[in-house]
Parts: structure tokens; C-alpha cells; sequence
């Protein structure tokens, strides 16, 4: 595999341009580093294609496992590139907004190695099931199956929407798989392995154990707290007050001085009577804390006294 064009294109140009319309103070970090990141690598890769591409050949027999990590990041042409970051760029701006920075890259780091190895599989299954050794020579580049990932994650991030995907209205709950059917269509020479690797490892996250898995090996490390919190009407908030979600709940104690349902409900009569002059005593301007005020204590005879009183007044 070859590289079909290299250094400043049509493709490569056409990205930078929509970049630069979207604003960089726009883009979150997460997001702009992995566009900077393919960038940089598609004007100066590493290797060339064929020594960075992913294969169960190359992976499997001869152990070449850094191609896990270099394949996700390089691109066969500019055209390749634009399509891929241009998606990215959108994707990111949802999703990294949602999850937070850091939990995102998480993600990202994840997902690219993780999808390599579903993709190795399921080619190798191929090969053991159809007897055809040519899928075990399949070497696919790119970052198209992490973005299938990200695609099944932000359509469970926000369900009920519709994509269109070819002029076609499509509910987002199955917009991955018609979008999976009709770029292979479309464009056969795409990756209809890697495609599909990036949906099951997003259904992995979602639907499967991923995201307990990530979450219990990121347990030790602090600034990975609380990640892909789903927002719900109070998240606007948590940008104030970031340790809202992190508060122990308070004992129920706490709130009823230790009171039963009735005796709160006679608190709360003897503080409202207590707070209109009710109560025969003398009504104090200093302010009462928040929560059950408890009065002096007082005779049944008093409180039957001080019932009466307030039915007699109105």
C-alpha cells in the first residue's frame, strides 16, 4: 500500500479552511490535538504505508503489534484525511463537551487500539470460516473506525435524533449500520472489517462492560473522576459547583432532628404559630438557622391553649 498523494492537497487544504471557519477557540483540546496529531502525520508519517498499515499477516504472524497504535493515525490520501477529520471535528465538539476532556482522551486512546484488535479478529475469523487467506493480507490505515465508535456513542448520548445519511432521513439508533452498508457499497475498496470494528467496540461501551472496565482501571487515578456523566436538567450546573455530584448523602437524621412524620408536622404548627405571635411569647428578631426550630418547651395544656387561639382569631 502506497500513499497516493503527499504533502499540501486539495483535500488537506479543504480541511484546514473548514478549521479554520469553525474557530480554534472553538474546537475543545482533545479534539484539536487529534486533528493536529493526523495532520502533522499525513504530511510527515512515520513509516510509510505499507509499514504502518494493519493486517492479521502483519500483527499476528509477524508480531508487528505497533501497528495497533500507528495505523488509526495515518491516512492513504488527502481526501481520505478530510473525510475522516472533518467527521472527527464534529464528532469531538458534541461528544468532548459532554465527557470532558480528559475522559475523552481516554476514550480516544482506548478505542484505537481496542477496534485494531476487534478488526484482527474478525479478519482472521474470516479467514478460518471461508477458507480465504487473502483476508488475513488485508492492510487497512485510517481513523475511520474510531469514528464509527464515537458515531454509535453520540447517538446513545442523544437518542430520538434523525441523520440523514445520503439525503435519506434515518433515526440515530440505526444510522451507524445504514451508514456501515452504504459507504461499503459506495466505495468498496473501504474497510468493511474496520468499519464494523469501531460499531462493536462503541456497542461494547454502551451496551457491554468497556465503559465499567475503563472506569474501574482509571478508579486510582484522580482526575479521572466521574467520567460520561449523561447530562440531565441540572448539568449546567456542575461547571459551579464540579464537587456537587462528589457530596456523601446526608443522614436522614439530619434533616429530621430525629423526629417521627408526626411530631415534624407538630414542630412545624408550633414554629408557624411561633413565627405569627401565636405563642404568647416574645418574638425575637435574630434570624433562625435553616431547617426545625425547636421552641421552648411547653405544657400540653399550653399547646392546647395555643391551638385554640389561632382557630379563635380566624
Amino acid at each position: 500500500m502506497e500513499r497516493r498523494q503527499r504533502g499540501v492537497s486539495a483535500g488537506l487544504l479543504l480541511l484546514l479552511y473548514q478549521i479554520y471557519q469553525v474557530g480554534f477557540q472553538n474546537i475543545p483540546s482533545v479534539t484539536l490535538g487529534v486533528l493536529v496529531l493526523n495532520i502533522f502525520l499525513f504530511l510527515s508519517p512515520l513509516r510509510p504505508l505499507s509499514e504502518v498499515c494493519l493486517s492479521v499477516d502483519e500483527a499476528v504472524h509477524r508480531q508487528n503489534w505497533q501497528r495497533l497504535l500507528l495505523a488509526p493515525f495515518h491516512h492513504a490520501d488527502d481526501w481520505h484525511l478530510y473525510y475522516n477529520m472533518i467527521s472527527m471535528l464534529w464528532k469531538g465538539i458534541m461528544l468532548e463537551k459532554k465527557l470532558k476532556s480528559i475522559w475523552f482522551a481516554y476514550i480516544i486512546a482506548v478505542f484505537s487500539v481496542l477496534i485494531g484488535v476487534v478488526y484482527i479478529v474478525l479478519e482472521f475469523l474470516l479467514v478460518i470460516i471461508l477458507d480465504d487467506p487473502s483476508y488475513g493480507m488485508n492492510c487497512g490505515v485510517g481513523f475511520s473506525g474510531v469514528l464509527f465508535a464515537l458515531k454509535v456513542l453520540n447517538n446513545h448520548y442523544n437518542p430520538g435524533r434523525v441523520s440523514i445519511v445520503f439525503g435519506l432521513p434515518i433515526s440515530s439508533r440505526y444510522a451507524c449500520w445504514v451508514e456501515l452498508v452504504a459507504i461499503h457499497l459506495i466505495s468498496p475498496g473501504t474497510s468493511f472489517a474496520g468499519h464494523l470494528s469501531g460499531i462493536l467496540v462503541g456497542l461494547m461501551y454502551t451496551m457491554g462492560p468497556l465503559k465499567k472496565i475503563m472506569r474501574a482501571c482509571a478508579a486510582g487515578i484522580s482526575f479521572f473522576t466521574e467520567p460520561d456523566r449523561p447530562r440531565d436538567y441540572y448539568s449546567e450546573y456542575y461547571g459551579y459547583y464540579p464537587d456537587y455530584q462528589y457530596r456523601t448523602p446526608r443522614n436522614y437524621f439530619d434533616y429530621t432532628g430525629g423526629l417521627t412524620e408526626e411530631e415534624q408536622l407538630e414542630r412545624a404548627v408550633l414554629n408557624s404559630l411561633n413565627e405569627r405571635g401565636f405563642g404568647g411569647g416574645t418574638h425575637s428578631n435574630e434570624r433562625r438557622p435553616y431547617g426545625f426550630w425547636f421552641p421552648p418547651e411547653s405544657s400540653e395544656e399550653n399547646m392546647r391553649r395555643q391551638r385554640l387561639r389561632r382557630f379563635d382569631r380566624l
